[in-house]
């Protein structure tokens, strides 16, 4: 399995009442993004980290790195290893003297971990290819949005595939289109939560 590093691109409000965000990976050595949505406090979680300030209590990110450095624990890479069905997996790579162990998170807090223990965030190449927008996908779609096109009846969001909506919402993020990504997202979570 190829492992791509990314850093933190951009993490913008989706525009919608529901409080989601965006949280757009970028390839340090390549043009790609991988686009997540994430929650707000998750979102407020990595931004505090990046921008180095300081909230008056720790937050549950600061107890738990403080926690696993008090046992001699550090995370030494968060890997961000597979989607399935729009949802983002990821583990810590976690090192404790001479064992290692890998622990299953959210991509968000493997994230905001990482800019807690300055380790690098890794993309396997499969995700990437899945769900990843390259260069060419973004100049697509921003050319879209200026060229006005004629209407045609579109199928209904209950009628496409859950791939497809999948890759509906990372063309919607990647336009910068937050609220459509989150009307996508949400039909998405709903036809998770009925099966």
């Amino acid at each position: 399995m190829t492992k791509v590093e990314m850093e933190i691109s951009d993490i913008t409000l989706s525009g919608s009442s529901s409080g989601a965000y965006a949280m757009v990976l970028g390839e340090i050595t390549g043009g790609r993004k991988l686009p997540i949505v994430i929650g707000g406090s998750e979102a407020q979680a990595i931004a505090i980290e990046i921008e180095k300030m300081k909230a008056s209590r720790p937050l549950t990110h600061d107890l738990f790195k403080t926690t696993m450095e008090s046992f001699g624990v550090r995370v030494t890479e968060v890997i961000i290893y597979n989607m399935v069905e729009g949802v983002f997996f990821a583990k810590l790579i976690c090192q404790g003297g001479k064992k290692e162990e890998e622990i299953d998170c959210r991509p968000s807090d493997a994230v905001a971990l990482a800019y807690r223990f300055g380790c690098p965030i890794y993309c396997e190449e499969t995700v990437l290819k899945m769900a990843g927008i390259g260069e060419s996908e973004l100049e697509q779609s921003e050319a879209e949005m200026e060229e006005p096109k004629p209407k045609e009846s579109k199928p209904r969001k209950r009628d496409k595939s859950l791939a497809t909506l999948q890759s509906e919402l990372t063309k919607a993020i990647a336009r910068e289109d937050y609220e459509q990504a989150s009307k996508i997202r949400d039909e998405i979570e709903q036809r998770q939560e009925k099966e």
